[in-house]
């Protein structure tokens, strides 16, 4: 089966400044003081994931798990190591992301479209379907995104992603906003795209969503790479099998979807 994303001893470092002002620094400096410090985010990861397959991206909070995405995305390139990846690439990588507060949300939805890489007649066919998706009433789709609360463009931003006919599709912090039926509606056409044949990449700390959505599961530490196999084994590692039962077989509950790195 073809490669879909290749990723090879990736690192992504980032530089944490202890002072802001140039006088703090000058006294930092004086006094022999350390003024900044370089971490990092991903640490040497590489892994292989063919067409098709689901893959369950999971970590505790700063473990690097959207720095790791943001990279298979392109929106970040690795200080060290290659990602390689096959065909269009969709999704939402953060609530709001590629929406320009002071456009409308119509304006926004043919924007958002296109840098996704649908043409102009693509976007006129879709258009009606997007909005009905994103259940966004009329008189707000000419206000500006700025002024919408974070339900209101995460339901965009996903309703825009998801309609876009690409081979992978990269879900992040999707679902850590919106009320249930919305959240349901979103897993079950993610559901759709992952029994289509396309690659899905899906983030989430919630185990029973996880063990619906993927067929393999990827688990960072420290921005290390420590698991790669069995979602349930991947779960247990994590420490996250003593979730209720409950939870694993109505996955639209209260628990959070999305992730925070």
């Amino acid at each position: 089966m073809a490669e879909s994303i290749r990723v090879e001893n990736v690192t992504k470092e980032f530089t944490l400044r202890y002072h802001r002002t140039f006088k703090q620094v000058t006294v930092a400096l004086a006094r022999g003081r350390q003024i900044s410090d370089t971490f990092p985010a991903v640490d040497d990861v590489s892994f292989t994931v063919s067409q098709g397959e689901s893959i369950g991206l999971m970590g505790l909070n700063g473990s690097g798990k959207s720095t790791l995405l943001k990279m298979i995305n392109g929106v970040m390139r690795p200080d060290h190591g290659t990602v390689r990846t096959r065909g269009r690439i969709a999704g939402l990588i953060a609530t709001g992301a590629g929406f320009h507060p002071q456009l409308s949300g119509k304006e926004n939805i043919m924007l958002n479209a296109a840098i996704l890489g649908m043409s102009e007649n693509e976007i006129a066919r879709k258009y009606d379907d997007i909005v009905d998706f994103a259940e966004i009433p009329t008189k707000f789709l000419q206000t500006e995104v700025g002024h919408y609360s974070s339900g209101q463009s995460a339901r965009l931003g996903f309703a825009v992603a998801i309609h876009v006919d690409s081979e992978i599709f990269l879900a992040d912090e999707v679902l850590a906003v919106g009320d249930k039926p919305f959240k349901k509606k979103c897993l079950e056409r993610m559901e759709q795209v992952r029994d289509s044949g396309r690659t899905l990449f899906y983030v989430s700390h919630a185990g029973g969503s996880v063990k619906r959505m993927c067929n393999r599961v990827l688990i960072l530490e420290q921005g290390r790479l420590i698991f790669d196999g069995d979602v349930k084994e991947g779960i247990k590692v994590l420490k996250y099998d003593d979730e209720r039962p409950e939870d694993e077989e109505h996955f639209d509950s209260d628990e959070e979807l999305g992730a925070d790195i």
